[in-house]
């Protein structure tokens, strides 16, 4: 039943209703912003709420903070920017492909193939690693570089037991997700301090960080985009495809213009997640590419957590946020419209 539809005092109780909601969603942004300005003393005090009345506003958390004493704050921001939009970026593209070749392509993989794959890549790696003595790094590429063509010749063969098909690629990709992340950041800074120790750095680099945000997007941007690539009407490509129009140039002049709010609330979804991770943050980086939500929950001392810096520091990650939500919300919503007048 729509709003519109209430009449008389209906219409007063659900604008109460809204106007409640309202005030208990923005009530602890306001307490944060409220606590960003005040002092140690009027923290520790008790509760006070309006500023000039209950207490007296001070620039001193926003001062130590802007200042650099609570931590190289330019520099973390500048890397959550660079980071945060890179990997919502190449999460979005790399996603997308894959999304839409899952929903317009079929393709099956057979089990006994996947698991040629996992036998022969744990078994080259432990046959390299404690028979043949190479160092950790090297024997997981050599047993990953044998591993995969070796998966992909097998499936070409009549080989017994159940195919997969394209929903159960994508439940793989969902269930990526499922697995606690602390595991997966563990394993990530092993690894990279494997290959590290083969020349290529990725501990605390701009690359490193990136390439594991981009993995831990994927599986959320390929289970989004399948459903907007869904809706679309495939008459239009099939048109297309009349009249000898390549592929890419379908997906990239047809499909995806026809996509755009859902690419825009995609981008806008793995950014939040991109920018509010911190465990991946703190097992990756240590000083040079450091993200916001490490600066956030460092914001302490012996003397316990300091809630004016806290606050102070979780308003600067929180604000980007919010000017990229408005400006990007407003151009999925002309996106919607003009699909709608199409």
């Amino acid at each position: 039943m729509s709003v519109r539809a209430l009449k008389g005092n209906g219409r007063w109780w659900a604008l109460s209703g809204c106007l409640l909601w309202l005030a208990f969603t923005f009530f602890p942004l306001y307490w944060v912003a409220i606590t960003s300005f005040k002092t140690p003393l009027g923290v520790v005090g008790g509760p006070t709420y309006i500023p000039f009345v209950d207490f007296e506003p001070s620039l001193s958390a926003w001062s130590e903070l802007l200042s650099g004493q609570r931590g190289q704050f330019y520099n973390t921001f500048i890397a959550s920017t660079i980071v945060g939009l890179s990997a919502s970026l190449l999460a979005t593209a790399i996603g997308s492909m894959a999304a839409y070749a899952l929903v317009r392509f079929t393709f099956e993989v057979k089990l006994l193939s996947a698991l040629i794959f996992v036998i022969v890549a744990f078994g080259g790696y432990l046959i390299g690693y404690s028979v043949l003595n190479f160092r950790q790094g090297p024997s997981l590429i050599y047993a990953f570089v044998v591993a995969l063509p070796l998966a992909i010749a097998s499936s070409r063969l009549r080989l017994p037991g159940p195919v997969l098909g394209n929903n159960d690629i994508v439940f793989w990709f969902v269930s990526q997700r499922m697995f606690p992340p602390i595991v997966a950041a563990f394993a990530l800074f092993l690894m990279y301090t494997e290959i590290g120790k083969m020349g290529f750095k990725l501990v605390d680099t701009y690359i490193g960080l990136t390439f594991a945000y981009v993995a831990f997007s994927l599986p959320i941007v390929i289970w989004l985009m399948r459903d907007f690539f869904e809706a679309l009407p495939i008459e239009v490509e099939e048109a297309a495809m009349v009249d000898n129009v390549p592929t890419w140039r379908i997906f990239f002049g047809i499909v995806l213009p026809m996509s755009k709010p859902g690419l825009i609330a995609t981008f806008m979804i793995t950014l939040a997640f991109v920018w509010n991770e911190f465990l991946f943050a703190l097992f990756l980086t240590s000083s040079k590419w450091q993200t916001l939500p490490i600066l956030v929950a460092g914001q302490n001392s012996q003397r316990g957590d300091e809630w004016w810096a806290i606050s102070a520091a979780a308003l600067v990650a929180i604000i980007p946020m919010v000017i990229m939500a408005g400006i990007l919300s407003r151009l999925m919503r002309s996106g919607l419209l003009l699909g709608a007048i199409k």
